[in-house]
C-alpha cells in the first residue's frame, strides 16, 4: 500500500524515451534561432554582474532589445564571492528599492543599511532580467568593437567563445550590431581597454581605480556612469577604472544604481521622453 505523506511531491516517475538526433537538433535549432535574432540587436550589455544584471532589467522592461555576454559560464560577477567568501551583500539605501523589485530577501541592520544573501541577490537580479525580455548568453567573450567614423561611433561588438580563447585557437569571431554597447565588466573595464587600445580617436585611456574607500567609491561610481562616446556607455566597477576613483569591497549599492542610472540614459538615448522611467 502506497503511504502519502504530508508536503511529499507525487509523479509518475516514467521517463519519455528521446533519441539522441532530437536533442542535438532541439538545441541547434533553437540556439540558432536565438543568434539569427541577437546578430542585430538594441542594446548588448558586457558583463553579467550586478551593474550589467540590473541595467538589462530595466532596459529590457522598458521594451530594448537586450542581450547580455558574459565570458564565464555563470552570472553575477562579483556577487558570489560576497566579501571574502562569506555568504553576505551589504546594500545601502536607496538601491535597496531596486533589490525589492526583483524580489529579494532583506535584512535591515539599520536605518538605510541592509543585508541580502549573495545567492539570492544573483538569482533574483538574473531572474528578473530574463522575465522582462532579456537574454543572457553565457560563456562569450567580447573580443573587439565595431564602430564607425566621422563621427567617431560604437555600432556593435565582436564575440568569441570564450572557451576558444582559452584554447589559444585561431578562430574568426563574428559581429553583432547594436545601437548601444554597455561595459560592465568590472575591474578590467574589457570593453573600454579595447577601445583605447584599438581606436585613439576615442580618446579613452584606462588609468585603474584607487585603493578601497567605499562611501566614497559609492557615490562616484554612480555619478561618472556615462555614455563616454556615442554608442558606448559605462557602468560599474569599469567607472572606477577609466576615472580612476576608489574600489568600495562587498558594498553594492553603488553597482546597482550605476546599471539603473546606465539603463536610464540608453533608454533616453534610444527611446527618447517615450522611455520607461527607471526607479
Amino acid at each position: 500500500m502506497e503511504m502519502k505523506k504530508k508536503g511529499m511531491i507525487h509523479m509518475s516517475m516514467k521517463i519519455r524515451e528521446i533519441d539522441e538526433h532530437v536533442i542535438t537538433r532541439a538545441i541547434i535549432q533553437k540556439a540558432m534561432e536565438d543568434w539569427m535574432n541577437i546578430a542585430e540587436t538594441d542594446v548588448v550589455v558586457v558583463g553579467a554582474g550586478p551593474s550589467g544584471l540590473t541595467a538589462a532589467m530595466y532596459m529590457a522592461k522598458a521594451g530594448l532589445k537586450t542581450v547580455v555576454f558574459e565570458r564565464r559560464l555563470s552570472f553575477g560577477g562579483g556577487i558570489g564571492g560576497g566579501g571574502m567568501q562569506l555568504h553576505k551583500i551589504v546594500v545601502e539605501s536607496p538601491a535597496d528599492r531596486i533589490l525589492k523589485e526583483a524580489g529579494c530577501k532583506l535584512e535591515q541592520l539599520e536605518e538605510g543599511l541592509f543585508i541580502v544573501d549573495a545567492a539570492d541577490l544573483m538569482a533574483k537580479l538574473a531572474s528578473k532580467a530574463i522575465d522582462a525580455g532579456a537574454k543572457i548568453i553565457l560563456g562569450v567573450t567580447v573580443d573587439d568593437l565595431i564602430y564607425r567614423e566621422e563621427p567617431p561611433k560604437i555600432v556593435g561588438v565582436v564575440v568569441q567563445w570564450t572557451s576558444v580563447i582559452m584554447a589559444g585557437l585561431h578562430v574568426d569571431p563574428l559581429g553583432v550590431k547594436a545601437k548601444a554597447v554597455v561595459d560592465c565588466t568590472g575591474h578590467d573595464a574589457e570593453v573600454l581597454s579595447v577601445a583605447s587600445r584599438k581606436i585613439p580617436e576615442l580618446n579613452i585611456a584606462i588609468r585603474g581605480e584607487k585603493s578601497m574607500w567605499s562611501s566614497h567609491a559609492e557615490r562616484l561610481t554612480v555619478e561618472g556612469t556615462r555614455e563616454v562616446c556615442p554608442g558606448l556607455f559605462v557602468a560599474g566597477m569599469a567607472v572606477a577604472a577609466i576615472d580612476q576613483t576608489p574600489r568600495m569591497g562587498p558594498i553594492f549599492g553603488g553597482m546597482l544604481l550605476s546599471g539603473a542610472k546606465v539603463a536610464q540614459l540608453v533608454i533616453n538615448s534610444i527611446l527618447g521622453d517615450k522611455g520607461l522611467k527607471v526607479t
